[in-house]
């Protein structure tokens, strides 16, 4: 029995034609199919062409109109292609149109990212996330691209008669449809309730770690993410030039200097249009990112793209409900920068931003004074008395205040230090006994 090629959404060591549809008053930009070939490659597909089109509005039934469409099927004959992706989310009924024009497989974009994210997930928990999500996106869409299905019509096909199941032909399809329906919104139920245990894992984990700083690496994929975390925490995690290389979360203990330590962590990358199934799936993933003191938000300097990558990472941390979260831009890759001027426009827009290269460690310096700063906070001058015997206050002093001197009387220790209002209401939520001096 031959198989379904929608049953097989992989692209892998196939020859992938790439499409976008434009409406007129978007952008267009230099190289509008920039992005898409890189995902294509990083799922393993090799790129043979491209087809880009400007329209005031997406044609209904192939989202490219019928002109279009033939130019598409003879590039795909002419350069042999065995998939055809787009850069826009189609519907069921558009994808299965533009496979029965062109005699080939079609993708969209968030079948494609859905792909890469099952291909790089290594993990129990990152397959649970991924399968999730294709679950999500895919269910909803079973009676207009599985063709096993098409029974649910009945003989009449697509008349009137056939879709409400004409006389003789109601039963087997419509059985065939629920019980796939069925199976899938089970598995939704089951994957749910796993990783809503992680995700309670996860918060507990977090909230183990409420007497210590926090921050958080986010960025666009690709970004230098896990460079910059090798850089500042000799964390060994694995680095390559491709997006997503990273899916898991990974906490490492980050020495600022001067005996005071924050916790570091290096998260999945984001991109635009981003799945919202993928979002939400990840959500214990990105617990790291929700409950952080601070978000380092890096970028790719030398991306042309850099500001519609930093608004698309904006919008992500906005749906995760974050936004309002400090932050710092991390300008990475300036050793890679080739437009200079691009550079100071960059930063001209975002004058709190640092410059600075994971690869070479310019920056690194600065961004640990800045982070230490910000642990700090703006601190106010006190004289605590703690107990002696209490580690937990004292070693908590020592990371978050700065102590000018310390006297020991009557089994307390009296320390005139400088101390932020936050670090000072974590302190007495760890030592209901911390009495203040005059």
């Amino acid at each position: 029995m031959a198989i379904n090629p929608r049953e097989d959404l992989s692209v892998r060591r196939e020859n992938a034609l790439l499409v976008k549809v434009i409406l007129s008053d978007a952008p267009m930009g230099d190289n509008p199919l920039m992005e898409l070939t890189e995902l294509a490659r990083s799922a393993g597909a090799n790129v043979v062409g491209y087809v880009v089109q400007r329209r005031r509005a997406y044609h209904a039934a192939t989202c490219v109109g019928k002109g279009k469409l033939e130019e598409i099927r003879q590039r795909a004959d002419v350069y042999d292609a065995h998939v055809i992706v787009f850069d826009n989310d189609l519907s069921p009924s558009q994808i299965r149109e533009i496979e029965a024009a062109t005699s080939r497989k079609v993708i969209d974009r968030s079948e494609l990212i859905l792909d890469i994210f099952a291909s790089r997930a290594r993990t129990h928990e990152a397959r649970l996330q991924v399968e999730l999500a294709q679950l999500e996106y895919t269910a909803p869409r079973l009676r207009g691209m599985w063709t096993h299905l098409e029974r649910i019509a009945g003989a009449a096909g697509g008349t009137g008669a056939g879709i409400v199941g004409g006389i003789g032909t109601r039963g087997p399809g419509e059985s065939q449809i629920e019980i796939d329906r069925r199976l899938a919104d089970h598995r939704v139920t089951l994957l749910k309730r796993k990783l809503a245990e992680i995700d309670q894992r996860k918060v507990r984990e977090v909230r183990t770690r409420q007497d210590q700083y926090t921050a958080s690496l986010v960025g666009y994929t690709n970004a230098g993410k896990s460079t910059l975390m090798n850089a500042l925490t000799n964390a060994g995690t694995v680095t390559a030039d491709r997006l997503f290389a990273t899916l898991d979360t990974l906490t490492r203990r980050w020495d600022l200097g001067n005996g005071r330590y924050a916790l570091l962590s290096d998260t999945v990358g984001f991109i635009r249009d981003l799945p919202h199934h993928l979002v939400a799936s990840f959500r214990a993933t990105l617990e790291e990112a929700i409950h952080a003191d601070l978000l380092l938000h890096v970028v790719d300097a030398a991306n042309p793209e850099a500001d519609q990558q930093i608004a698309a990472v904006d919008r992500v941390l906005s749906e995760l409900g974050v936004a309002d979260k400090p932050g710092l831009l991390l300008f990475n890759k300036v050793d890679a920068v080739q437009d200079e001027a691009a550079l100071m426009l960059l930063c001209s827009a975002h004058s709190d931003a640092l410059l600075i290269s994971a690869r070479t460690g310019r920056g690194l310096e600065r961004i640990r004074e800045e982070v230490d700063r910000r642990m700090r906070g703006e601190q106010q001058r006190m004289t605590l008395s703690v107990p002696a015997q209490n580690g937990k206050a004292l070693g908590f002093l020592e990371r978050f205040a700065e102590i000018f001197t310390r006297d020991y009387v009557d089994g307390r220790a009296i320390l005139d230090v400088a101390i932020a209002p936050r670090a000072l209401a974590h302190l007495h939520s760890i030592a209901a006994d911390i009495r203040h001096g005059d």
